[in-house]
């Protein structure tokens, strides 16, 4: 097995050969690094490769694994982040023109604890400008261009994470760290065949991420696994003083727990009715893989709230506030996307009202969802309602007449709930699908032993896309 195709396995088991020095940290990391600068311009994945940095992070893990110190099962393998994460002294561009050349004297909290694990940075990667808080209607929304999955470069890798989907799908890096406001890990996750690990709101520090919706905003890992997501979740997760909206909780993990009883899981009414046959097929399969881990309780009624006209609001209100300089300035007219150059005015232009009342309304959101979870472990849907999108098409041009039932995204996103996706098999133009898992607030375990369940019994996510 060559270096590069160890970046293609579970982290479990890359950090099993660096112990047993079949590989070392510097080989794999001059693999990913390699990968990243031949594969990732094919993908628009890559914003900066960080090979002077990352290679002496390689040297001093090495050195530190043959004194015999290990900081944990991710020391010396090597991984990418968003964009949107500061990196001192390299660009943080959030993948907008206008903060193309914007450099941090300091590190985020999430970069700074996964060097403190060992983990080795080794690229920013791509993703839609600012987040995709001006409105973007079409994938080509970023200087570097429309992120291209893998599995077939006609399509969307999906945003606003489009480069770590992209990153981790085509083995260019072991894992990488996405956010999400409304649907940034998910996505991506979906549509790239790939792990995506949504926390509850206030779990991982967002210190040094750039703001678009401080009370949305999330990091998480994207990865191989669902052990994985939860590896690398535990290192990100914990106490952060520069973030006051961070918990303190950790989350600690060690593998799966025995569970005595199965999982109680939901599927909510008319989830599946308006997707993709492919995307319902490998849905249905899914649970079906699940055997006697799950009791599934079909057509659940979800909580009748106005999940999408909220997100909308907060979305607007707090994006243009983060980016009110940039609007009143008229720099906003120098991104990519044309529907970027005017859809952040309308945030200007929400009536106060209108976010307060968004704001109001999440705690009988949140009161409905913690409700249904006193029946429930956890709810499963489609992730998403099609595969990954036409690049060259507008959103709303791509699949007419297909849309999704109650999710898993705006409703966890405004609850602030946790969500796990993982790959189910492919559909049109041999593109993946992927079920979601989502669980009460601070229900990680839950879901990441559900995650590991099924990834034991199907390989969907150990699928490599070809010429990779």
């Amino acid at each position: 097995m060559s270096d590069s195709d160890l970046l293609f396995l579970p982290v479990r088991e890359i950090a099993a050969k660096l112990r047993a020095k079949s590989v070392t940290s510097v080989a794999l990391t001059e693999a990913s690094l390699s990968r990243l600068e031949a594969l990732g311009p094919k993908f628009n994945a890559v914003v900066t490769v960080m090979r002077e940095s990352a290679l002496a992070e390689a040297r001093a893990a090495d050195a530190e694994l043959r004194a015999g110190r290990s900081r944990g099962l991710l020391h010396g393998i090597p991984y990418g982040v968003k964009d949107l994460l500061a990196t001192k002294g390299v660009p943080t561009t959030w993948g907008a023109e206008p903060y193309r050349t914007q450099v941090f004297d300091h590190d985020a909290t999430v970069v700074r604890k996964l060097r403190e694990a060992g983990a080795v940075l080794v690229a920013k990667l791509a993703m839609v400008e600012l987040a995709g808080g001006m409105g973007y209607n079409h994938a080509d929304a970023s200087f570097t261009g429309p992120g291209l999955t893998p599995w077939n470069t006609a399509f969307w890798s999906g945003g606003s994470s489009s480069g770590p989907g992209a990153a981790v799908a085509a083995g260019l890096v072991a894992f990488a760290i996405g956010s999400e406001t409304s649907g940034s890990i998910l996505t991506p996750s979906a549509y790239c065949g790939v792990t995506g690990f949504r926390p509850t709101y206030g779990l991982v520090s967002r210190h040094g991420a750039m703001a678009l919706s401080w009370t949305l905003d999330k990091l998480g890992p994207m990865t191989r696994t669902a052990d994985d997501a939860a590896i690398v979740l535990s290192a990100m997760a914990g106490a952060d003083p520069a973030d006051e909206s961070c918990t303190g909780r950790k989350f600690p993990w060690s593998g799966p727990a025995v569970y005595k009883k199965p999982w109680r899981i939901a599927v909510p009414k008319g989830c599946v009715e308006k997707v993709q046959p492919a995307v319902r097929e490998n849905f249905e399969a899914a649970l079906k893989a699940m055997g006697g881990a799950i009791i599934v309780t079909r057509d659940v009624e979800f909580p009748d709230q106005p999940w999408g006209p909220a997100v909308s609001a907060i979305v607007s209100a707090e994006g243009a506030a983060a980016f009110v300089g940039l609007l009143e300035s008229g720099d906003v007219t120098k991104l990519r996307c044309p529907a970027d150059h005017t859809g952040g005015y309308s945030g200007l232009m929400l009536p106060a009202v209108d976010y307060i009342q968004a704001l109001r309304a999440r705690k009988p959101m949140r009161a409905a969802m913690a409700k249904l979870f006193e029946s429930y472990d956890a709810i499963a849907t489609p992730t998403r309602a099609t595969v990954a999108y036409p690049a060259d098409k507008k959103f709303e041009d791509a699949y007419p007449g297909v849309s999704g039932g109650p999710a898993v995204i705006p409703a966890g996103n405004l609850a602030g709930l946790p969500a796990l996706a993982l790959p189910t098999g492919f559909g049109e133009n041999g593109l993946p699908t992927s079920i979601a898992f989502m669980g009460p607030a601070f229900g990680e375990q839950t879901l990441a032993a559900i995650g590991v369940s099924y990834q034991q019994k199907t390989d969907w996510h150990l699928r490599r896309p070809s010429g990779v």
